[in-house]
């Protein structure tokens, strides 16, 4: 096993496409050709838990947190950021970066956070668009209807017409053509210099923007007409329901603030958290929008989706005053507090994908954080 696998299965549970666009995801230390027997999955990567991977002779480090997150100009032992690249290349230990696109991932870190608050319908709280590489563009064409089988199979041959696992997709409707056939035309239906007017299939097919190429040669092979009509349309991305930042739930069975409080110190493993409670709070509490890590962004969100309460490990001072004035309650529960429960989760997601790979927890990650 190599850090290529590790990496395949990795991206099978995050995909790194997932990720927001000012994030530094991926594989940040290393070659994809180093051996990866032995992995330690950490929410942030500081010195002393590089030590303990080097005490423990690990050979790949899974960090929530980007350890390297702005660019960095020379790498030596001048800084904490600096220590931990080169002590880990020393090592040729390989460390890898999933954050925001385990954030965003069905199954991911917020999804974990939402079962501290209860069962309930889950979805996106900004939901994230996606569409497969085999349906960003579609194909059309109008042809007689005895040519439409022959045509269809003929498409689809070269990569037309695939959407998931079902291959042959495609879309007909009857219609009316016109044409009239000018100087140097040879029509396969009617005279040239007549108007004519004959019944066709419209044939739309979904096409991979790389086979769009062979398929429209093929479509000006295999159509009946001298002149085939062909349309391109590309395909925009649509929002999926369950991929994107933070989450919304709604309860199955609303519950008051003080009981959801006690959910989450448990699902969290804390013994307190902050709450600030919102203008004309309800008693009983439905709709709850959260966000692990810093999710201050999103709190404005949750207040235009009618959340009565929103969970994030930390905010500004001045956000949660916004989000309280408009009516939302705020639980912070601290940054770290919200994303550490998740790692045993991903651990056992990980052992599923991999063969042979040892996995093991930090025991020296922590919240820099403590009450005194």
């Amino acid at each position: 096993m190599n850090v290529t696998d590790v990496l395949a299965a990795l991206e099978s549970i995050a995909p790194l496409r997932y990720a927001a666009e000012w994030d530094n995801v991926g594989l940040l230390i290393g070659s994809p050709k180093w051996p990866a027997t032995h992995l330690l999955l950490t929410i942030d990567l500081t010195e002393r838990v590089l030590e303990e991977a080097i005490e423990h002779e690990v050979d790949m480090i899974v960090a929530y947190h980007p350890p390297i997150f702005r660019p960095i100009a020379a790498v030596t032992d001048a800084s904490p950021t600096q220590r931990i690249a080169l002590e880990a290349a020393a090592h040729r230990i390989a460390v890898y970066s999933p954050h925001t696109a385990l954030d965003a991932a069905p199954g991911g870190v917020n999804d974990w956070l939402t079962r501290g608050v209860g069962d309930g319908d889950v979805r996106a709280l900004e939901a994230q668009s996606e569409l497969p590489e085999s349906e960003n563009h579609k194909v059309v064409t109008f042809c007689p209807a005895d040519a439409v089988d022959e045509l269809r199979k003929a498409l689809a041959a070269v990569g037309a017409g695939q959407i998931g696992a079902y291959q042959l997709c495609s879309f007909e409707m009857e219609g009316t053509g016109t044409f009239l056939g000018g100087v140097g035309s040879n029509p396969t239906i009617g005279r040239r210099g007549v108007l004519e007017r004959v019944p066709e299939t419209r044939l739309e097919m979904v096409c991979p923007g790389p086979a769009l190429g062979l398929v429209v040669l093929t479509l000006r092979e295999f159509h009946p007409y001298e002149e085939p009509p062909i349309e391109i349309h590309r395909l925009e991305p649509r929002p999926e329901r369950h991929i994107g930042m933070g989450r919304r739930v709604v309860l199955d069975r609303p519950c008051g603030l003080d009981q959801l409080v006690e959910r989450l110190k448990h699902h969290l493993d804390v013994p307190q958290l902050r709450v600030a409670i919102g203008r004309d709070a309800p008693e009983q509490y439905q709709t709850i929008g959260l966000c692990a890590g810093a999710g201050g962004s999103l709190a404005p969100t949750a207040v235009t989706e009618r959340c009565e309460l929103y969970l994030t490990g930390e905010m500004r001072h001045h956000d949660v005053l916004a989000a309280q004035a408009a009516g939302c309650t705020i639980i912070l529960a601290g940054h770290t507090n919200t994303e550490r429960g998740y790692l045993p989760h991903l651990a056992e997601r990980v052992s599923a994908e991999t063969d042979g790979v040892r996995l093991t927890i930090s025991r020296r990650d922590a919240d820099p954080l403590r009450a005194m």
